[in-house]
């Protein structure tokens, strides 16, 4: 059995783990970088700032049983490596 890396929505930071998961291109063809929630059609489904994306995701990974400063702290060290947010 091959190990796989794991990957992780380039935007949002959410693990990637099944094919429907993936954005869409323009062709309508899987994007390998983005989820379906930050980018479908060739283009992200929202205009945001990084904050405003952390903003956004905090209360979902609360949700899923992260402690918030847990999750801050997490979003904080990875967010700015994210392709997305690239200078």
């Amino acid at each position: 059995m091959e190990n796989q890396e794991r990957v992780f929505c380039q935007s949002c930071a959410m693990p990637l783990d099944e094919e429907a998961l993936h954005g869409t291109n323009a062709d309508g063809t899987k994007n390998e970088d983005y989820c379906t929630y930050c980018y479908q059609n060739g283009a992200f489904t929202t205009e945001v700032t990084m904050q405003e994306m952390m903003d956004e995701c905090l209360p979902h990974m609360v949700e899923g049983g992260m402690p918030e400063a847990d999750a801050k702290a997490m979003m904080e060290e990875v967010f700015p490596h994210l392709k997305r947010w690239q200078s």
